[in-house]
């Protein structure tokens, strides 16, 4: 009887991967320049498959323990969706799980009362860049640690409700804020607060501010906006989800890449048809090498999807 290996540990870290895209585009890596653009493609291709649909080793379950009246909750900024999500109460065998049904913007605003309270049964989620943006934004106030009022002294940078970053000696914090009041004076017609903060947000602690030596950004985190507003911590209530994270970026020439064994084979595939559209002399495979990704694709994204059986569950409603 034949010897094997015993192994079933085979993959290629980010150097041979690129090296097996240049060989299928008929070329060699030889500089660095080749490699820094390579992985510049990586990305893109990454990107790209998020785009394509769900990837389910992308798939995580998180949590988010609700606080009353706070109706806007933040995401980590590589979150790209959620695919399902429930309000839970209770621990143990006490435990009690109810869905959330996922509303659109349209929907949300038209929602009367957005802060009425019970037990959170729709959410609105919103799908931003997670990316921080500089303002000229001042405290006009100094914070203490317990505010939730915030005196700034330009809201015309500010949407109406949204995440800031507050950054004092090195140290940020990230605040909710649901409202904005305008305080125009005869000197800045701009001045104004920020109201029903909630403070130490996206797992930052809520600290003090001065006014010298303070910035503030606003930081375009994902998040979701859920309704009713959570009720009284006596009905204490988590928000469980499960996310799409974005794939990890391609690493420095010595990681394996954050995809699992199965997709190996698409993404040097992917990566030589991206290689083919930028070097000169693998122009006339870059038709072969796309049909080659497209066919790698469809296998790998066949393999990887929810094999349980779909259940319907019809859904009886009256009208008066």
């Amino acid at each position: 009887m034949a010897n094997t290996s015993g192994l079933s540990t085979f993959n290629l870290d980010l150097s041979d991967l690129i090296e097996e895209a240049f060989e299928r585009c008929g070329s060699e890596l030889r500089t660095g320049y080749d490699m820094r653009t390579a992985r510049r493609s990586i990305n893109l291709l990454t990107i790209e498959w998020a785009n394509r649909g769900i990837n389910l080793w992308t798939v995580e379950q998180g949590q988010i323990v609700m606080n009353t009246g706070q109706i806007c909750y933040a995401f980590p900024p590589d979150t790209i969706d959620l695919l399902d999500q429930v309000t839970r109460t209770g621990t143990g065998t006490n435990q009690t799980d109810l869905s959330v049904t996922r509303i659109s913007e349209p929907t949300y605003s038209t929602i009367p009362n957005k802060n009425a309270t019970g037990r959170p049964i729709q959410v609105w989620i919103n799908r931003q860049s997670g990316q921080t943006n500089a303002t000229t934004v001042v405290l006009t106030q100094a914070l203490t640690s317990t505010d939730t009022t915030i005196y700034v002294s330009d809201i015309s940078q500010l949407s109406t409700t949204g995440f800031i970053n507050i950054t004092t000696g090195g140290v940020t914090e990230t605040v909710l804020y649901q409202n904005v009041v305008p305080t125009p004076s005869s000197v800045n017609a701009n001045l104004g607060q920020l109201t029903n903060c909630f403070r130490g947000q996206y797992n930052t602690l809520a600290a003090a501010h001065a006014i010298i030596g303070t910035t503030i950004a606003v930081n375009n985190l994902p998040n979701i906006n859920v309704w009713p507003a959570p009720s009284d911590p006596g009905d204490q209530y988590t928000f469980i989800y499960w996310r799409m994270r974005r794939v990890q970026d391609a690493g420095n020439g010595v990681n394996v890449q954050d995809i699992p064994f199965r997709f190996v084979p698409c993404m040097v595939a992917g990566l030589a048809f991206y290689l083919s559209q930028k070097i000169p002399s693998a122009a006339a495979r870059t038709t072969y090498l796309k049909s080659e990704y497209e066919e790698q694709w469809l296998l790998a994204s066949t393999e990887d999807r929810d094999k349980a059986a779909d259940r319907y569950v019809p859904r009886n409603m009256m009208y008066a």
